[in-house]
Parts: C-alpha cells; structure tokens; sequence
C-alpha cells in the first residue's frame, strides 16, 4: 500500500473535527523524498488541505500612509 499521511483538524465546537488519510501516491509525494523537503511538501499540502475544509474567504485592507505606523519599524 505505501505510505500514508493523515491531517487532521478540529476547533472549540463540538463534532468539528475532520480527518483524512492519503496516500504519497495520491499527493503526488515520492516515498524517497529527503525528510527536510518530504516535511515541507507536506506542511504545504497540510495548509491547502486546511484552507478547503474551513472553505472561508477574507482580505485585508490597510487604508493611509501610517495606517500601521509606516516609518516606524
């Protein structure tokens, strides 16, 4: 079979958590994959995984020159 990597999510709500097993087949990751890159890939996969499942949109709008203390840092 492989191996296999399994995200997994929940919050403060009840019955919140979702859970999902892949395999490196299906993600497109090489089993042989240095472990440096193979951790980074799949902190990358994890964060798009997140995103689908909370499937919230947002933006952030800075309005001014010193809207954030520009100039300050």
């Amino acid at each position: 079979m492989g191996k296999t990597v399994t995200f997994s999510v929940g919050t403060k709500y009840e019955d919140s958590k979702q859970t999902e097993t892949f395999t490196f087949e299906k993600l497109g990751i090489d089993e042989d994959m240095d472990e440096t890159k193979l951790k980074k890939v799949i902190d990358d996969i994890f964060q798009a995984w997140v995103w689908d499942k909370l499937n919230i949109s947002y933006s952030i709008v800075i309005d001014g020159e010193d809207a954030l203390g520009i100039g300050d840092f």
